[in-house]
């Protein structure tokens, strides 16, 4: 074995001779192939952070040398290989991608580097520092060395303002006592820049609405140049407009509920608590709109409460643009104060919309077929932002698999009604100061869905949901249903599936209690939406409780409970799912994607179990990935996958874990790679006799051996990603199924791999 290591790596290092003398050979003559340049600086003992120092310096140097890929310098290869006479299809494209020009001794300007070098020491504070430089030269090669020698900075003994007019004098005084500059503080021209932009946007929000950061300017007096120590004065330059070194106030606001380019000038107006509303005929009641505006007459502009009125404005969900305009109020300029006037056009999106979509799902437990799902939107319904959707669905699947299978079609029909108000229904008022971010939404909902499996069973259903979801800031949002009923009722079921659950207590009890009534609550903290995040957090909480509120009204029986003559449930749930996005590489296009999932759920009261609608299941192309979509768990369960028992027996459990990690990489275009592994399983915390073992013993509760439980796999997956909408295709196979003995549970069954396919991300 060793004696085939040391041939492999001989032959290696033979390649690697050859490829480089393959590269030296098209070098053209007189001509030095540029391998880079290295810093030596020599540095007064009081200069700090010399390393952090030298790799800045080096960021900014013209030119950088050609890249290499293991040492090789591949890029550079294929320029060379394509500059040939006769060259081939498979070269052009591979230069097209890869290539690179080379990079030369002679394409250094060294005057023009040592220049960049000296500005930027000096931006530091680092005046009158010394740089030479030298070539290293080879037979086809060259690389450079520049030596620096810095002196001690330059340090800021006082910062003082300078004289101004009144009454940005005050204003910029005061603001300097948050000052990011300090006494004794190194001389940095980025921070006297990130000063500026700091002042003109505070004085902004106390309405300087003329101003201009470039109206600022520092001075230095270096008279203590034998201390290097220098005074620094803020002052405005020459020649300031008076406009800008005052306030301005907001005296009217106008809003334009229902703005069109081609409206006339004469527009009737209504007065609303110190606003102008501009509308021939009402298309949005004042009443209702008002609650969105934070702009207020009398007050001084401020750009950022002008930003949250145009974000709580888009948010609506009625206007297709959202515009405010600034216009200075003519002859009302004095030496303290001006005046401005506030319009806001909103310009709203068609009244009616119908949206229809046709989809092709493909499932892990090889069902496939078309669905057609078409939505009708009626917004601004009441004249107060609301929305009102009306969709419905039809699916038809079919499960490709050879033999003879039970559930062979699975026909879909579904009907919802919903109505959202951009506003708080409720019995009680309720402060809209605290609601400074966005003002909640009021959703009502009610459903109906029919689900028919051939020489199966029937599955009616019905949801109704009352609830209010907001955006606390940016990043998070909250979701509270105080009203939530689900109804389900099995029906037509055949003989066959009949005895499954005579077979199975645990799937017949969670058929039985057809009645859900409880409330849900979700938080949930997002960073994924700002793409340029190199580090991105996604955090998701939901609690789910159902049967406590109802049992205040139920009708009590030797049995059970019920309600309205209907058995109800009594559960609490919920589920923590935590995400980690690392994104690097060139235009951060490279991710490490990781998550970790955990959910309870605890039936008590009038419930054994939970019911089989809330249980958790594990396995899927959005779960473990080796494994088919409800197939793994619980626990160690090993029972027949029988193609009859895939088709309507779903391996389920009120616990559940899961870990996922992948590695995202571009590929070429829109196509994109990853390289993941999944683990997890489900659990049930009261044991199910039905998945004891052979030998009677307990396989599916949850205890403190449920890390070698896991059932865990490895795959890599191809992403057809257009512009957010992405194509997933997955292929992963298991390296550890708990459903084996525990002596053969490790092992990577890559013959035998699961196909995943998705739209969307997995996480």
């Amino acid at each position: 074995m060793k004696k085939n290591y040391k041939n492999y790596s001989l032959f290696i290092i033979i390649c690697l001779l050859i490829y480089s003398c393959g590269i030296k050979k098209h070098i053209p003559e007189n001509k030095r192939l540029y391998t880079g340049a290295s810093i030596e600086i020599e540095a007064d003992t009081t200069v700090e952070k010399i390393d952090e120092l030298k790799t800045d310096l080096s960021s900014i140097l013209s030119k950088q040398p050609n890249t290499k890929f293991l040492g090789m310098h591949l890029g550079l290869y294929y320029f060379y290989k394509n500059q040939q006479e006769k060259t081939n299809f498979l070269n052009r494209w591979l230069y097209k991608k890869f290539g690179q020009k080379p990079v030369y001794q002679s394409d250094i300007n060294e005057l023009e580097n040592k220049k960049t070098l000296r500005n930027k020491l000096e931006n530091y504070g680092f005046f009158y520092s010394r740089i030479n430089s030298e070539f290293t030269e080879k037979e086809k090669e060259a690389a450079i060395t520049y030596q620096l020698k810095i002196p001690a900075p330059y340090k800021i003994a006082t910062y003082k303002i300078d004289s101004m007019v009144l009454p940005i004098y005050n204003d910029v005084k005061s603001l300097t006592k948050a000052s990011i500059i300090k006494e004794n503080m190194r001389f940095d021209l980025t921070t006297l820049k990130l000063e500026r932009l700091r002042l003109d946007s505070e004085l902004k929000q106390k309405g300087y609405y003329n101003f201009n950061s470039d109206f600022l300017l520092f001075e230095a007096d270096t008279n203590r140049s034998n201390t290097k120590k220098f005074d620094l004065f803020l002052k405005l330059k020459a020649n300031v407009p008076k406009k800008a070194t005052v306030p301005y106030k907001i005296k009217n606001i106008n809003i334009y509920p229902n703005y069109n380019l081609n409206d006339s000038t004469e527009i009737k107006k209504n007065r609303f608590k110190d606003k102008n509303y501009l509308q021939d005929t009402v298309f949005f009641a004042p009443k209702y709109l008002d609650d969105f505006i934070t702009l207020k007459e009398d007050e001084f502009y401020n750009p950022l409460t002008s930003k949250n009125t145009a974000r709580r404005l888009s948010s609506i969900g009625t206007y297709k643009f959202v515009n405010i305009q600034y216009k200075e109020i003519k002859n009302a300029l004095t030496d303290s104060i001006g005046s401005l006037e506030a319009n806001i056009f909103l310009s709203p999106l068609t009244k009616r919309a119908i949206r229809t979509e046709l989809q092709a799902v493909t499932k892990s437990n090889n069902f496939a077929g078309p669905e057609l799902a078409v939505t009708y939107s009626n917004r601004n319904l009441f004249k107060g932002g609301e929305t009102l959707n009306i969709s419905t669905n039809i699916g038809y699947e079919t499960q490709i698999s050879n033999g003879s299978i039970s559930g062979l079609t699975s026909l879909e029909l579904g009907l919802k009604g919903e109505i959202v108000f951009p506003r708080v229904i409720a019995p009680f008022a309720i402060n809209k100061d605290y609601f400074d971010y966005s003002i909640p939404k009021t959703k009502t909902s009610i459903s109906a869905t029919y689900l028919s499996r051939s020489d199966l069973y029937t599955l009616l259903s019905g949801t109704a949901l009352f609830g209010y979801t907001w955006n606390a800031n940016k990043y998070i949002t909250y979701e509270f249903n105080p009203i939530s009923v689900n109804y389900t009722r099995l029906s037509n079921t055949t003989a066959e599936f009949q005895e499954i659950l005579d077979n199975n207590s645990y799937l017949e009890s969670s058929f039985d209690q057809q009645f859900i009534s409880g409330l849900t609550f979700s938080f949930t903290y997002n960073e994924m939406i700002n793409s340029a995040k190199k580090q991105q957090l996604f955090l998701q909480t939901t609690l789910d409780v159902a049967g406590n509120s109802i049992s205040l009204f139920d009708k009590k029986t030797d049995e059970t409970n019920k309600f309205l003559g209907l058995e109800y449930a009594q559960y609490a749930k919920a589920d923590l799912d935590f995400r980690y996005h690392y994104n690097f590489g060139n235009k951060n296009k490279q991710t490490i994607a990781t998550r970790l999932f955990a959910g309870y759920g605890y039936a008590y009261g009038n419930s054994d179990i939970v019911p089989f609608v809330k249980q958790y299941y594990s396995g899927g192309p959005y779960s473990v990935r080796a494994f088919s979509i409800r197939s793994l768990g619980p626990g160690t369960y090993n029972g027949t996958n029988t193609d009859d028992d895939s088709s309507y027996f779903d391996k389920t459990g009120n616990v559940r874990l899961e870990a996922n990690l992948e590695y995202r990489f571009p590929i070429v275009s829109i196509l994109k790679g990853a390289i993941f592994a999944d683990a997890g399983n489900v659990w049930n915390t009261v044991s199910n006799p039905d998945f004891n073992d052979d030998e009677g013993n307990i396989t599916d509760t949850f205890t403190s051996n449920f890390i070698n439980e896991l059932g865990m796999g490895a795959g890599v997956g191809l992403r057809v990603d257009v512009q957010g909408f992405v194509l997933r295709f997955d292929l992963a196979a298991p390296f550890h199924d708990p459903s084996l003995e525990e002596g053969e549970r490790w092992n990577f069954n890559i013959d035998k791999p699961v196909f995943n396919f998705a739209i969307g991300y997995p996480f």
